[in-house]
């Protein structure tokens, strides 16, 4: 699908983004009034509640989706724009767990989950900027030997899209940087405008008969054959719950927001630059991402913005300066942009597990609740398949791919929410140093 140049629209319902400033639509829906009766009630407006619902209407089931903030609000909203294959880091470690065709599954669903997100936005027709185009990017030579790996591993998996190693001396054939040691180009694999394929996705449920409730923050759940989730001004009655709250959850349900850890992560985007400069710095507009555990990642926007994105605090408190912190680090991979004035700077929360693998399943003393969270910053394409699976198995139907997710364990983070931060950010440090060695 071809990029789109946006006109801005100014859109303060929303936190302070270039993606907020570009939106192609505005949709309200009310905050919930009175009481409803539906098959499923779905609490959260982002990626996972939206397509989870969608799946649903598709199969005949009646939904009422309840959003604390606006569609899209959170990380969904908010994200690199970055559609990745793949689910979850390392998936071989469970291997204990689900066996080696169990693993074998997991990474066929995480090919998976980025072609639900191209049917969907060819289904609707929704404009979010898709492009495909993206590059894994080595940081030093031993991570060529990686992807050679990945690439073969990709090909023995029946990839459809083209695959390609590329030399050191060719990266300026994608990067306008002299950082990196080569790189692997997937066409397969892209980036899009995630706020508008959100608030596409809305229209698309609504189309469905979903019924739409923002601002409508739940307060209160009553468990049972029959839930009862309560706001504010109303009630929604239904057989089944989903929870897709992610890294907002916060107290809703103490269970699950012991297993997922809100980290903070930054993006800054340029000004507009000239169709010259655009191409000096990613000839073929593709989106890249290095392979450090701090991660960079950046692309272009569709109207020639760079968006530069990375670092992840623990801490719960971002950075009074999210520019000042951010542009340093894209000077270090474009020291071109010096001159380059910075038009946006925006943060939000993702949601980590312990494990790294995202959290699809029910609660164990709650056959009729549902979950999915803990995408680890790879959410555009994982929740899209997290939709998919949780719909399948509310309706009944065989879904092997559930079952999978679910029987993976995941552990509560120790010594509540105070301790959970600095006790991965320890982790992560140790990660670090070991990029060094």
């Amino acid at each position: 699908m071809n990029a789109r140049v946006h006109q801005p629209v100014h859109s303060p319902q929303h936190a302070a983004s270039y993606y907020a400033a570009s939106v192609n639509r505005q949709q309200a829906y009310p905050p919930l009034g009175g009481e409803r009766q539906v098959d499923v009630c779905v609490v959260g407006g982002g990626f996972s509640g939206l397509n989870t619902a969608i799946e649903l209407a598709q199969k005949g089931l009646s939904v009422v989706l309840l959003e604390a903030r606006k569609i899209g609000w959170g990380a969904s909203g908010r994200n690199g724009g970055q559609l990745i294959r793949g689910v979850g880091h390392d998936v071989e470690q469970f291997e204990s767990v689900v066996g080696k065709e169990g693993v074998r599954q997991f990474k066929l669903m995480g090919l998976e989950a980025v072609e639900i997100v191209r049917s969907r936005v060819e289904q609707f027709q929704i404009d979010c900027d898709l492009t495909w185009g993206y590059c894994d990017l080595a940081n030093k030579p031993a991570h060529m030997e990686g992807f050679a790996e990945d690439k073969a591993e990709l090909e023995s998996l029946g990839y459809r899209h083209e695959l390609r190693m590329l030399p050191k001396e060719r990266i300026h054939e994608v990067v306008g940087s002299d950082n990196y040691h080569g790189a692997m180009i997937d066409m397969g694999s892209g980036h899009l405008h995630p706020l508008n394929l959100a608030l596409g996705e809305a229209a698309a449920a609504q189309s469905l008969g979903v019924q739409l409730f923002e601002d409508s923050p739940v307060n209160r759940i009553d468990y049972g054959s029959e839930v009862r989730v309560h706001t504010a001004n109303g009630q929604v009655r239904a057989k089944y719950l989903v929870l897709a709250c992610n890294a907002y959850i916060n107290g809703l349900n103490p269970t699950l927001s012991g297993k997922v850890l809100p980290a903070g992560s930054y993006i800054i985007a340029t000004e507009q630059l000239s169709a010259e400069q655009a191409r000096q710095l990613i000839p073929q507009n593709m989106a890249l991402c290095d392979q450090r555990v701090t991660v960079d990642y950046y692309r272009l926007s569709a109207d020639r913005r760079l968006l530069f994105g990375g670092a992840c605090h623990y801490s719960g408190r971002d950075p009074a300066d999210i520019a000042g912190y951010m542009k340093p680090k894209m000077l270090k991979v474009f020291p071109q942009l010096a001159d380059v004035r910075i038009d946006y700077q925006w943060g939000g929360m993702i949601g980590i597990g312990a494990n790294r693998l995202p959290q699809i399943g029910r609660l164990k003393d709650q056959s009729n609740v549902f979950h999915a969270q803990a995408y680890a910053g790879h959410g555009v394409n994982a929740t899209h398949l997290a939709g998919k699976l949780l719909a399948e198995a509310i309706a009944g139907q065989e879904s092997r791919g559930f079952d999978l997710f679910a029987q993976v364990p995941h552990m509560t983070f120790p010594g509540g929410k105070h301790l959970r931060s600095p006790l991965l950010a320890m982790g992560m440090a140790w990660h670090r140093l070991k990029e060094l060695l």
